[in-house]
């Protein structure tokens, strides 16, 4: 297996002294902080929310989202990397300590939790999901009705273009209307690629 293909592996699944690192580069790259945040304001979490994030990695988002939803709200959160739940883990402490966090090993295959949720976060894990729309369907059932989701994808292949992200954010909305979604939106967000966050109401 080449450098690259190694690299590609972790960053979907981080795992030992890699994911390590492939974890502190998640945390501190400028663009995956920007993107994490964005998508967290994009979702409209207001105090009092119950919010899940799939993929939480180090916990960027989890830490915005905990801001917003407040004492009053809950955020909950699964990873199947032990690597990044330890990471996420110390930067969201404080919030975990108070009740306000929940962090957990999990896969969107088998959820964990029941929900009802009132907002859901993907951000760059969709692609590693086995039947996508599957998965989509199941979480429109454990979100409250009004209920909203936001899936993001950056396209991280060295060709990938603003196009490229489009096209992306086309097949996202198309899997969560078959699932059951309505009132999809896309937002974009200039970065190279551009990252796209396709938005959606549960009926």
């Amino acid at each position: 297996m080449d450098i690259r293909r190694i690299l590609v592996t972790q960053f979907g699944h981080p795992r030992g002294a890699a994911g390590r690192v492939v974890g502190w580069v998640l945390a501190h790259r400028p663009s995956n902080r920007r993107r994490n945040v964005w998508a967290a304001g994009l979702l409209g979490v207001r105090p009092g929310d119950r919010v899940l994030e799939i993929g939480f990695g180090p916990g960027i988002a989890v830490a915005e989202l905990s801001r917003r939803v407040g004492d009053s709200g809950h955020v909950y959160g699964i990873d199947r990397s032990a690597v990044m739940l330890r990471q996420a883990s110390r930067r969201n402490a404080a919030a975990i300590r108070a009740g306000r966090v929940t962090l957990t090993l999990g896969e969107a295959e088998r959820l964990p939790l029941d929900g009802p949720f009132d907002a859901v976060l993907a951000v760059n894990t969709l692609g590693h999901w086995t039947a996508p729309a599957e998965r989509l369907a199941d979480l429109r059932a454990r979100l409250a009705p009004g209920g909203r989701i936001a899936i993001v994808s950056q396209p991280r292949a060295k060709e990938a273009t603003r196009d490229t992200s489009l096209e992306a954010a086309r097949r996202i909305g198309d899997l969560l209307v078959a699932a059951g979604f309505s009132a999809t939106r896309t937002e974009l967000l200039d970065l190279d690629p551009p990252a796209v966050c396709v938005l959606a109401d549960s009926p």
